[in-house]
């Protein structure tokens, strides 16, 4: 941090959909409340232009370019990040966090480039074999965290656990839990329910020393049975995707069912833009810390690929709440009671 106690977030300025129009305006937005510097990484002369439209200029006192020669595009294999383009946004944004240059990183580019930047670029937690990410449900779940939403597909019981321990971290430092309930994400809540690697990460969790309550079924997701849902990534990706959809389709649903009401149908927009929380979904869980990438030796916070403005504002704030909550080393803190053969 600097001396002023701002949180430096090194942005990915070249990813995203809408990069870096999109990007750059959040990150104005993000600047604007004096507590956080944000260095835009990626071409000098795109940026300076589109942050003239703001009023600001590079090197201003919260907003800085730092050039990035390259850009990994979506339809590149992730792996052009380490052996092609060293020298891209991401890849830039990620030394950074390394040298101390920078606290956090945000990027709304390819998850994938993200990842692997920062496994290569920050390294690996001790005891992690791989990163995962960590994300609340929001509004109609606001104590309950899942994990891995999306950065493993194919996983081994081992990682289970360490997702679990992640996971704890997160509901503690954002949640105030104390002893956070660890549900493992299964077709049924016996024991013996699932696949093989379901049964051995079962065991594992069972005698973890974590305050795990068994398998969870996917009706308990959001009835608060666990603080943290352990899954992996295939599944929470899912999962997650469909939970965000549900606020435009019960919206697009209930305007439909209005028009045979017609002095009712004014009231579809105050309803869904005012009242009801499922709206709220995605910024809610992204200004708790949502979509980090819990693993890796730094704060990475990966948003959506079509993430506008407001949410890479959130995207940045998230990114600044996890390193003032100094998450990273209480990462580094449970996993070494683990790696000691302790209990945390």
């Amino acid at each position: 941090m600097t001396q002023n106690g701002r949180v430096r977030v090194a942005v990915d300025a070249m990813g995203g959909d809408y990069a870096p129009e999109e990007v750059v305006k959040g990150a104005v937005l993000a600047a604007r409340k004096n507590d956080v510097e944000v260095l835009l990484v990626g071409s000098t002369n795109m940026l300076e232009k589109e942050l003239a439209r703001y009023r600001f200029t590079n090197n201003g006192s919260s907003i800085h370019i730092i050039e990035a020669s390259e850009v990994i595009r979506e339809d590149e294999p992730p792996i052009a990040v380490v052996h092609q383009k060293p020298n891209c946004s991401v890849a830039v944004a990620a030394k950074m966090v390394k040298s101390g240059e920078a606290d956090a990183l945000v990027s709304a580019g390819s998850s994938a480039a993200a990842a692997l930047s920062a496994i290569q670029f920050m390294g690996m937690l001790d005891g992690v074999g791989r990163p995962a990410i960590v994300g609340s449900l929001g509004s109609f779940a606001p104590n309950t965290v899942m994990v891995d939403l999306g950065a493993n597909v194919d996983c081994k019981p081992h990682q289970f656990l360490t997702f679990a321990i992640a996971g704890s971290v997160y509901a503690k430092k954002f949640f105030n839990i104390p002893n956070p309930k660890i549900g493992l994400l299964n077709t049924g809540s016996e024991e013996n329910k699932g696949s093989e690697i379901g049964r051995e990460a079962y065991a594992l969790l069972k005698n973890s020393g974590l305050n795990f309550v068994g398998n969870i079924e996917g009706n308990d997701i959001l009835n608060g049975k666990a603080n943290v849902i352990v899954c992996g990534g295939l599944v929470g990706n899912v999962v997650l995707k469909f939970y965000e959809s549900i606020a435009g389709h019960a919206r697009d649903w209930t305007a439909q069912k209005m028009k045979k009401y017609p002095p009712l149908d004014v009231f579809v927009k105050l309803l869904f833009n005012g009242l009801f929380p499922a709206t709220k979904i995605s910024g809610e869980s992204e200004k708790r810390g949502g979509g980090i990438l819990w693993g890796v030796d730094g704060v990475v916070r990966i948003a959506h690929g079509a993430s506008q403005a407001p949410q890479i504002a959130n995207a940045i704030e998230g990114a600044k709440e996890a390193v003032k909550a100094e998450v990273i080393e209480s990462l580094k803190s449970e996993l070494a009671k683990f790696n000691q053969g302790g209990k945390p």
